[in-house]
């Protein structure tokens, strides 16, 4: 079939009758053309979809016994781009239509044929499938008004192949023109021309047109050929069975749809009925971007209707913490706009993204049991996002939660726990979930909030990542467990220890050695009394402005003091931050803390020494070294080179005695 045969003039078996537009359709008409659709190019995927309809009709009457299956035509759609002509043609080889039914689907905007054909398939009790019916007709058709100054159609019906080929023309003003004509060369089917605007010009060069069909109908069943060239070669996968899919045709399908050269990490393909229609493909990436710090990823999941592109990669299907999921999603339960660009329910858009965020979670979930091994390396690249997810999505914290990993004090470096493994080593009367945030593994082994966790050989979980902290406040439970840090006030491991019942000879022998080294120790360090004066001293050194309460612990061993009870050192770097792009308000002032000494270490033992032989300068000096270490400690000392002065000073007394 040539370009020059679709351009022919053809003369007419009857005289043209001429028709208007009923006067709500003119409005509709001028609607459609100048405001429903964002984007011009929109109007080749309604025609193509409506390309694919007529070709699902002819099909399904051909496999029924209607019509008689022909090896002349094959079932396909082709386009021809003229330059010269300006000109861009559309032939399906489909059901075509007669007079009656050109005047009845062109003549009324948003009727379809389409839908027509679905209930009427439908009210008589037909078994057979009508999911690749796209629908709407009459709107989409009118689609190619936007660039156009004329559009022509020739139908031919297929239900009788000696009926004539009949051409409606319009030019969009309100009315048009229908005639029938003498061409030999439509056996069946629809042939639509398009004569383009000046300014739409671009629509007759194959490349651009090339460029939409691959965009938006990629995976339209039928064959698409642009000027004899086959263009959509790829197969909807997600349509098909996934026991029929191998993993080499997934792959294929990746780097297709994301132009990535690596294979997915993970692929999902699943199928829903209820309680929405549902067919997805989901892949993870190998890696991705945000870690080199190149801006935030953009949405990678399309939506579809029927094999259509409905919207790409729009923000709301998926929760924006799963912005790192590539793939598909096709619903047939979609009620969309007039334009097709967008749904039009978002309550069955929420409960759609509700549905699909708690398969993926559960999709996760089995990974992680299945293969620890590629879990761990899935997790070690994306946990940001899961992280994200706990703090910004409340409906799925609980079941996020299991997801998560962590190095622990007892695990070792190497190994990644989940929460579910750690309270299973926990014992019956244990309440808490203990966690030290930490720049790294070697920091939080030298903390000395983990000092007692390591007397008693209690396992600690340690998070390294700034958001880490907002984490735990947001999980704040598991199986009953509460999460603390074990920089809070509430540790007190030694307590916990002596209340709980004694269930074993061993535990018994464990409990009476802390109390035999609780006897042992109380004849070293200060008395009740003098570690009360020197807790006063130490208020009175460091004033209210910086110290709220001071007052004695016996959970420290190698440590003088901590500080409990205070702002999260990752929360406050954050203030920081935001501070300094606050043109350097000093909004973020630290409050006073509360200070925790250990009687029994030599400096505090020392401090108390030097005041009471009247040495209180010095003294003074070393209490505020220690509080500003115990700052450094939590995270919270704002500029350590405040204490350099008093180093100085600190360093010149030793020296001088």
């Amino acid at each position: 079939m040539s370009i020059a045969s679709f351009s022919r003039c053809m003369s007419s078996t009857s005289s043209p009758e001429t028709r208007e537009f009923q006067a709500e359709t003119r409005k509709l008409l001028d609607i459609v053309t100048h405001s429903i659709y964002t984007d011009k190019e929109v109007f080749l995927r309604e025609l193509i979809s409506n390309a694919s309809d007529a070709l699902e009709k002819l099909r399904y009457k051909q496999v029924s016994g209607e019509i008689a299956s022909s090896n002349e035509n094959p079932l396909e759609i082709q386009l021809f781009t003229d330059k010269n002509n300006k000109t861009l043609t559309l032939v399906d080889t489909g059901i075509g239509m007669t007079k009656e039914e050109l005047i009845s689907n062109l003549g009324t905007i948003a009727r379809s044929g389409s839908r027509s054909f679905v209930e009427q398939l439908k009210s008589d009790d037909s078994k057979r499938s009508v999911d690749n019916i796209i629908g709407q007709f009459g709107v989409g058709f009118y689609s190619s008004f936007m660039v156009s100054d004329k559009v022509t159609v020739e139908g031919k019906s297929a239900t009788n192949p000696d009926s004539t080929v009949y051409k409606w023309s319009s030019d969009g003003s309100g009315v048009y023109t229908i005639e029938g004509t003498e061409a030999t060369d439509l056996s069946n089917g629809c042939r639509i021309t398009l004569h383009l605007k000046d300014s739409c010009a671009e629509y007759s060069d194959p490349e651009r047109i090339k460029t939409i069909i691959k965009k938006y109908s990629s995976f339209v069943t039928f064959p698409i050929k642009l000027n004899g060239e086959e263009v959509n070669t790829v197969t909807a996968l997600w349509t098909q069975d996934k026991k029929e899919v191998t993993s080499s045709q997934y792959n294929e399908f990746y780097k297709f749809f994301t132009n990535d050269y690596d294979s997915p990490r993970y692929t999902l393909h699943f199928k829903t009925d209820a309680p929405i229609d549902l067919k997805c493909l989901f892949f993870v990436p190998s890696s991705h971007t945000e870690k080199f710090g190149m801006g935030r990823i953009e949405p990678g999941v399309n939506l579809y209707s029927r094999k259509i592109l409905i919207e790409s990669k729009p923000k709301d299907l998926l929760p924006e913490w799963l912005r790192f999921m590539k793939g598909v999603v096709d619903s047939e339960d979609l009620p969309l706009s007039i334009s097709r660009e967008k749904p039009q329910d978002s309550n069955l858009l929420r409960r759609m993204r509700e549905v699909l965020t708690r398969k993926i979670i559960k999709f996760f979930e089995d990974c992680a049991k299945n293969d620890i091994q590629a879990y761990r390396e899935f997790y070690i690249e994306f946990n940001i996002f899961i992280k994200e997810g706990i703090c910004s999505d409340s409906n799925n914290v609980d079941s996020l939660s299991k997801l998560l990993r962590f190095e622990s004090s007892i695990s070792g470096e190497d190994s990644l726990i989940s929460f579910d493994e750690y309270v299973a080593n926990l014992k019956p009367t244990d309440k808490y979930i203990y966690y030290l945030m930490a720049p790294s593994r070697d920091v939080a082994l030298s903390s000395p909030y983990y000092e007692t966790f390591r007397k008693h050989n209690k396992d600690v979980l340690f998070v390294y990542n700034t958001i880490d902290d907002f984490v735990m406040s947001n999980i704040k439970t598991f199986n009953s467990k509460k999460i603390i840090s074990i920089e809070s006030s509430e540790v007190d491991l030694d307590k916990e220890l002596s209340s709980a019942p004694k269930e074993t000879s061993e535990e018994t022998k464990d409990k009476e050695e802390i109390e035999e080294k609780k006897e042992s120790d109380s004849s070293i360090g200060l008395s009740e009394a003098e570690s009360n004066e020197i807790c006063d001293f130490i208020m009175q050194s460091l004033g209210d402005k910086k110290l709220r309460q001071c007052k004695i612990t016996n959970r420290l061993s190698d440590s003088p003091c901590i500080v409990t009870d205070h702002q999260s050192g990752a929360l406050r770097k954050m203030m920081k931050l935001l501070e300094q792009s606050n043109q350097g308000t000093k909004s973020n002032v630290l409050p006073p803390q509360v200070l925790e000494i250990n009687p029994k270490h030599p400096l505090v033992i020392n401090i108390y020494k030097c005041k009471e032989r009247g040495d209180t300068e010095i003294a003074k000096l070393v209490v505020e070294q220690l509080f500003d270490n115990a700052l450094i400690a939590a995270g919270l000392l704002d500029d350590p080179r405040l204490m350099i002065p008093r180093l100085n000073e600190l360093l010149l007394a030793t020296i001088n005695k």
